[in-house]
Formats: C-alpha cells, structure tokens, sequence
C-alpha cells in the first residue's frame, strides 16, 4: 500500500541484493533531499535506501554477509543519477522516448488521477522548460554523483 515504504535492514538488504546480482555501473533514483519529494514518505525512503544500498552496503563485504553465502560479492557502483533535483548537472534529451515515459508513468494506475490528456500537457511543459538546458525539445535533469573507490 502507498506510503508504507520504510527505512529498515529487510529494504536494504533487497536493494543491496539486486545491486549485488546485477553489478550496474549506474543507479538511478529519486533525490530523497529535494523538497518536491520530502513529504512523501515512500519517494523520500526509496531515495535514501537506495543511496545508501549503493554506498557503503553493496561494495562492503562485512554488509549483509548473508549475500556472500548467495554468491553475491561486493560491488561498487559507478555513478547515481537523481532523479528531479533541486540543482540538476546532467540533462538528458527525451524528445524521442518522451510517449513512452507518459505510457510507463500510466502503469502506475493507482497514482494517475487525472485524465492522461492533462497530465501529458503538464510532462511536456515540465519537460519542455528542463529541455531549455540542452537547447530544445524535451530533456530530463539528474543530479550526478561519481563514486569514488
């Protein structure tokens, strides 16, 4: 059910896991220090989870030794992007995938209110103003943090 997403070792430990078994150079998550997510506790929690599943729980091998018992050895990830900053660094053009992010988001039935006709106009607008950044058309904005070793 929304908004019972909770900051605990069970979380972690999944996040850890997938990181673990999949080994990705990137993750991809949601600012948990933007104001525009702070009061929803489930974006806020998978943005702080996430972050620290990637530093230091996948790349340490005294984290979750239950994992090294599954095969699954320390990773270290590259990068995280987040996802809608305050301060985005890296602007990516979605002009060409721009219906299928509107098609994935309406998957997500439960949250999708308003008539899709309403809330496309608002994602093009919103993406349109990001796309100001890259000279046009119609871009996301992500907050890059490089991951030292």
């Amino acid at each position: 059910p929304d908004q019972n997403l909770e900051d605990c070792r069970e979380f972690r430990m999944a996040l850890c896991r997938q990181i673990r078994k999949h080994r990705p150079d990137l993750v991809v998550t949601i600012d948990p220090g933007s104001n525009r997510y702070i009061r929803h506790r489930d974006h806020y929690n998978t943005g702080r989870v996430t972050l620290d599943a990637v530093f230091p729980y996948a790349r340490d091998y005294l984290s979750f030794p239950e994992l090294m018992e599954e095969g699954l050895e320390p990773f270290n990830v590259r990068e995280v992007w987040l996802f809608r900053p305050q301060e985005p660094d890296v602007f990516v053009d979605i002009t060409e995938t721009f219906v299928t992010k509107v098609d994935a988001l309406y998957c997500h039935a439960s949250q999708m209110g308003s008539p899709r006709e309403e809330r496309e106009a608002w994602l093009r607008e919103r993406s349109a103003e990001t796309g100001e950044h890259i000279g046009g058309g119609l871009a996301e904005g992500f907050k890059r943090i490089v991951i030292e070793r």
